[in-house]
């Protein structure tokens, strides 16, 4: 048996896998050398009696186990995945799942392409030369998987030009670029079982490669990829898509162009309904119309994830107290413009709001949902082949393996 080329942490993400995990182990241990250069992390998020499947397995297994139970599992399988990246101490992280349709075979492989291309990133790929998806279940699971992966491409070209499965869950990854990742104002910020795309957009990894494989049948348990997920799938390319500042500036933009639509309803409502009130407090109150429409859409798209720093109320009274202050300051400005700088109407007009929206978007943006530094401190290293366990874990229920 081949020797690991560098010290490993298997990161495991698991819900309700208690029937996969024998055979994971089993296989972890006969794949790889026993020694201090592995060892295997569980992130739990499980209802049901994996933690002490876990435990139990861990007795008998020839590297250290630690065993991590999320109470609250934020961030869904990915945010799993960050948990277990806080508890592993190797240089070389692999992320794999505990059902069996990602070989452990394959994890000296990964690791010793990294060290021999020197690539920060090496992704297992169902779709590089030689890659099989037969264990996508159905044709409507391989349609899902290829519709995801080309939406994904196509919004981030460069971080994902040198990938061919960016929705692949069986990757390696180098310490280094998870902590530089961990360094940005935002960090890492998952959402769903799609870590990869997360990894890759944020952490830009100096060096990518990919090792192909065949994506086998689920050992044991149901697939995690439903609906909801595919929900959360769109809102996580949003929320990456709008990293960028430029981007996100971009899609206020868009966002306060389609407030029009609500505006412009009520309004034609308000003259219908009551054709004696005059048109400056009708317009005012189909503006109120607008800005909850836009702080809808901005407050669960566009800044999901940074809406911890202010109650909801004090949200939604700051964006609409900015929102209707733009409609006061645009038509002074413009006359400024018009009266001292010489302007004429129509550019003096198109320079205010480009002005008023500027500083709108930035009071939302650098202040509203200002983005908070911060990253969680990994515990000490636990040795010992038993499972180190971390979190509160769940009393089990009862086992029907006896």
């Amino acid at each position: 048996m081949t020797a690991l080329p560098a010290d490993v942490s298997v990161v495991v993400p698991t819900f309700n896998e208690a029937d996969n995990i024998h055979a994971l182990l089993t296989r972890v241990a006969a794949a790889v050398p026993a020694g201090p250069r592995i060892e295997v992390v569980f992130a739990d998020d499980s209802t049901d009696h994996t933690c002490a499947v876990i435990e139990r397995e861990a007795a008998h297994c020839p590297f250290p186990v630690v065993l991590h139970h999320r109470e609250e599992p934020a961030g869904g399988l990915g945010g799993a995945v960050v948990e277990g990246f806080t508890r592993a101490t190797a240089p070389w992280i692999v992320v794999i799942d505990a059902d069996l349709q990602h070989p452990p075979e394959l994890i000296r492989e990964l690791v010793a392409q990294g060290e021999s291309t020197g690539a920060e990133l090496v992704v297992a790929s169902r779709y590089a030369a030689g890659g099989d998806r037969g264990g996508l279940a159905g044709g409507y699971r391989r349609l899902v998987s290829g519709s995801s992966t080309r939406l994904a491409k196509s919004l981030f070209p460069r971080a994902l030009s040198g990938l061919s499965d960016p929705m692949s869950g069986f990757f390696a990854i180098r310490r280094t670029a998870v902590d530089r990742a961990a360094t940005e104002d935002e960090g890492l910020q998952p959402l769903g079982y799609k870590i990869l795309l997360e990894l890759a957009v944020r952490c830009r990894p100096r060096g990518v490669a990919e090792v192909p494989y065949a994506f086998g049948e689920r050992h044991a348990g149901t697939s995690k990829s439903t609906a909801r997920e595919g929900l959360r799938f769109l809102r996580h390319l949003i929320t990456l898509r709008t990293a960028d500042p430029r981007a996100r500036a971009v899609v206020f933009g868009l966002v306060g162009l389609s407030g029009f639509v609500p505006n412009l309803a009520l309004l034609w409502l308000l003259t219908v309904t009551a054709p004696d009130l005059s048109y400056a407090p009708a317009e005012i109150i189909a503006n109120q119309a607008g800005l909850l429409w836009n702080f809808a859409l901005v407050d669960s798209f566009v800044y999901r994830n940074q809406r911890r720093h202010h109650r909801r109320s004090v949200r939604l009274l700051t964006f609409a107290g900015v929102g209707n202050a733009d409609l006061v300051a645009r038509i002074p400005l413009a006359a400024l413009l018009i009266a001292g700088g010489g302007m004429t109407a129509l550019p003096a007009t198109a320079l205010s709001m480009a002005i008023v929206f500027t500083a709108r978007f930035l009071v939302v943006d650098r202040w509203l949902y200002r983005r908070l530094r911060g990253r969680p401190t990994a515990p000490a290293a636990v040795p010992g082949a038993a499972a180190a366990v971390t979190g509160p874990v769940p009393e089990p229920v009862p086992d029907p393996s006896g």
